[in-house]
């Protein structure tokens, strides 16, 4: 088998591979160190973090399903200043590769305080700002659900942000995810993840309740990626930024898909949370995948579906 070239170009750096934990599946990395090889992958998107810390909503709040999983933890995390000072230089003295700061917010003054924070943290090297979190000046509403709110989180995200390239990352809960995506490029951003989790709910038929406590969460896992890879596809040959593609994610295959769909990067969710050694597995399974389609480098496959 002729050696294979996993790298990619993403916005200037270079990743040894397009695999990726997902944020919130793969803690701050340094949790998993002593059981997964992290030197395997591509980069690491980090627990999403907010300005303070948070405790996160009442338990029971994960929900297992035939084919994937409901969560609604509430971004439990020790906040920025914890994120900036203490996890990101801690895996970076073990960790080499691409580090990537999940990034969320109440209000677009927070999302800009937070991001200020992380680009000047020299450990960090991708910022990817997390818009499915609720305005709370605007009645709740998630600022990725709507062009206008995501493109003002993203400007002013862009206002202040000056070392480091900015991915928004996307909600799937909408009806047309390009008027979206399309809003966050026009005010600066220079990629876009997607996709985040959709709504879903599971019920307890004995006790004739919702099964987490909050009643509706974030449904991922192997089910949402046909929805998953038509929103990348779809946002991919929209924009001319790239894209890192999300959801359901679990094969070597699935990764092969999303890139073939314009993804540049791909990242892995539920599954590490079903087996934490499912991203170094992909990677061992793809290069034989590779070698098996005719396909010599990664970079070229991009976007060719």
């Amino acid at each position: 088998m002729v050696a294979k070239d996993l790298s990619v170009n993403l916005c200037g750096i270079r990743l040894k591979n397009p695999v990726i934990p997902a944020s919130g599946t793969f803690g701050f990395g340094l949790e998993l160190a002593g059981s997964v090889d992290l030197g395997v992958l591509g980069g690491i998107s980090l627990k999403g973090t907010t300005r303070e810390a948070r405790a996160g909503n009442p338990t029971p709040r994960i929900a297992e399903c035939n084919a994937g999983m409901i969560n609604s933890v509430g971004l439990q995390n020790p906040g920025i200043d914890v994120l900036v000072h203490e996890k990101a230089p801690a895996l970076r003295k073990i960790y080499d590769g691409c580090i990537i700061a999940n990034i969320s917010g109440f209000s677009v003054g927070e999302y800009a305080h937070n991001c200020a924070l992380a680009d000047a943290c020299p450990d960090i090297d991708i910022l990817e700002v997390n818009i499915s979190c609720p305005n709370v000046h605007n009645g709740g509403m998630a600022f990725g659900t709507d062009p206008g709110a995501a493109a003002a989180v993203t400007a002013a995200v862009r206002a202040v942000v000056k070392e480091k390239p900015v991915f928004i990352k996307l909600s799937p809960n909408v009806t047309d995810i390009v008027s979206v995506a399309r809003a966050c490029e026009d005010a600066g951003a220079d990629g876009l993840t997607l996709i985040n989790t959709l709504l879903g709910m599971r019920i307890d038929i004995r006790r004739r309740k919702p099964v987490i406590a909050n009643k509706m969460g974030g449904f991922s896992g192997p089910a949402v990626f046909p929805v998953a890879l038509r929103m990348v596809y779809q946002v991919a040959h929209a924009c001319a930024i790239p894209v890192m593609g999300c959801g359901g994610v679990a094969r070597a295959e699935d990764v092969v898909e999303m890139m073939m769909a314009g993804a540049t990067a791909v990242q892995v969710g539920a599954e590490n949370l079903r087996n934490p050694q499912a991203c170094p597995e992909i990677l061992e399974a793809l290069p034989g995948l590779m070698d098996s389609l005719g396909i010599n480098t990664l970079q070229e496959i991009i976007g060719t579906a």
